[in-house]
């Protein structure tokens, strides 16, 4: 009765990890979590929490029960559920990390100096130069327009 009330217990808390995981939009690792968490309910409904505690005639009497019991199969299915959502999770996960660019925080980071600190490259991977002709002129000519029309 202890253990499937610290179970239950186990349950209930790695439950409430995966919902602020989630709430953090994470919700890959919040998938693994919750399957991880379901792994003590789904040992103490199946019984195998009580057949790992005793030894010897444990296993005849379990057996006997597996088949006749409904919460026996109950929790031999939220095992196999906690299995399908961890597989679901890191399926998940890996999506996730290769369209992010393989950073396990998520996707690039754009901040002013990466855009500048990069050169810009042509479709050949070959850094692009401005075209004759075009200068810092023509680049300060637009802004002074700009102040200008707005009178500064």
């Amino acid at each position: 009765m202890l253990t499937t009330t610290v179970c239950a217990a186990l349950s209930a808390a790695g439950l409430a990890v995966a919902f602020l995981t989630a709430w953090r939009r994470r919700f890959a690792a919040a998938t693994r979590i919750a399957a991880l968490s379901l792994v003590p309910v789904g040992l103490a409904m199946s019984g195998l929490v009580e057949l790992f505690g005793e030894v010897g005639g444990a296993v005849a009497t379990w057996a006997s029960g597996l088949v006749l019991d409904p919460t026996v199969w109950a929790g031999f299915g939220v095992l196999a559920a906690a299995v399908v959502l961890y597989v679901v999770g890191r399926v998940a996960g890996a999506r996730s990390r290769r369209r992010a660019g393989g950073r396990p925080g998520g996707g690039e980071r754009r901040t002013a100096e990466s855009g500048a600190s990069k050169p810009a490259l042509d479709g050949g991977g070959r850094e692009r130069r401005p075209a004759a002709g075009t200068g810092d002129a023509d680049d300060f000519s637009d802004i002074e327009a700009i102040l200008k029309k707005h009178g500064i």
